[in-house]
């Protein structure tokens, strides 16, 4: 018999479910660096795209974005989109231009989003060498989207990472049994120099088209290839929100400690 986290719930299907995580900055850089990334990188508020001023306290480069769209805005735009959600994507292996992860864990997008954001681009130079989230992918990287997704099912470590971080933030943690209204989406750069949109609960990874090899992940091209779609079809909605991963200040580092 397995033994989950206190807070994790199994469906009558077995269908394993997280408490979702915190939409805080504090708690996605808690999390990464539990995995085993390096102190090194960080995730910073967004406040604005538009104001010059707002968007200059995002360190740069920006190596991954974090988009979380109430339901509603990120419907309207996979309805634009077509598709559907049933898998169809069947990469696998390092030749992939990006690593894409199938959804399985209930309530998981969130860490679904950090996988996807440290796991592709510049950010994955900051995994360390027999960290967690370093051997995991070395074993999901090589296999399909299903055997892949079984990875991060199956692990209890990243289970117990998760439960640590997801009680770490500043409102009360949600039960993992309370339905989830938000979707947590990441922007990063692949590969072949496009930038990609990666969402665990869609087909495949969705390919936005090339940006240059000097514009980061929140360069207006990027902003306006992904978040700015949404933007769009909020129709008010302005419920949304965004985080950047980026390396850390060297002020800020040399406080903290590697």
């Amino acid at each position: 018999m397995t033994t989950h986290e206190p807070g994790v719930y199994v469906d009558a299907k077995g269908k394993k479910t997280f408490v979702p995580l915190e939409n805080n900055p504090e708690v996605f850089t808690d999390l990464v660096h539990r995995l085993g990334v390096s102190s090194q990188l960080g995730f910073h508020d967004v406040y604005s795209i538009d104001d010059p001023d707002l968007l200059a306290f995002v360190p740069r480069p920006v190596h991954a974005l974090i988009f979380i769209s109430p339901a509603d805005v990120y419907g309207r735009v996979r309805a634009k989109d077509g598709g559907t959600k049933a898998l169809t994507y069947d990469g696998c292996g390092e030749h992939e231009p990006i690593v894409w992860f199938q959804q399985t864990i209930g309530h998981s997008c969130g860490l679904m989003a950090l996988i996807h954001s440290v796991a592709n681009g510049p950010a994955k130079r900051f995994v360390l060498d027999n960290s967690l989230i370093d051997n995991l992918l070395k074993e999901a990287i090589p296999q399909k989207p299903v055997p892949r997704a079984a990875v991060l099912y199956n692990s209890a470590e990243l289970e117990k990472a998760h439960m640590a971080s997801a009680y770490k933030g500043d409102s009360v943690a949600p039960s993992s049994e309370e339905p989830n209204g938000y979707h947590f989406i990441s922007f990063v750069k692949g590969k072949n120099g496009h930038l990609y949109e990666l969402e665990g609960g869609w087909n495949g990874p969705i390919d936005l088209g090339a940006i240059a090899e000097d514009e980061d992940c929140l360069s207006e091209r990027a902003l306006e290839l992904g978040v700015r779609r949404y933007v769009k079809e909020a129709q008010g909605n302005m419920e949304f929100s965004i985080v950047a991963l980026a390396t850390k200040p060297e002020s800020e580092t040399s406080v903290n400690g590697h």
